[in-house]
């Protein structure tokens, strides 16, 4: 089972993929920035993004689940709203 998660900041696309065989990654404009194979534990990632003003922002997310999986991102430490693609 693939699940797939997308959110924009801005010009960067930042897309959170899970699936069951390769695990748990985190991408920034197609680019792979993170990535876990977690079975248990919820996966925690962190990546980074530069702004439209060339400032170094932090991404961290997190998927967690069992029967229906859910991801949360944020930017800065801000919580961002995420679309579930798949």
């Amino acid at each position: 089972m693939k699940s797939e998660w997308i959110a924009k900041h801005e010009e960067t696309e930042i897309k959170i993929t899970n699936n069951w065989f390769s695990g748990e990654k985190l991408y920034v404009n197609n680019e792979l920035q993170d990535e876990q194979l977690n079975f248990i534990t919820p996966s925690n990632m962190t990546g980074n993004l530069i702004n439209n003003k060339g400032e170094k922002l932090n991404i961290k997310t997190n998927i967690s689940g069992f029967f229906s999986v859910s991801c949360r991102l944020f930017i800065d430490n801000r919580k961002v709203e995420l679309k579930q693609t798949k």
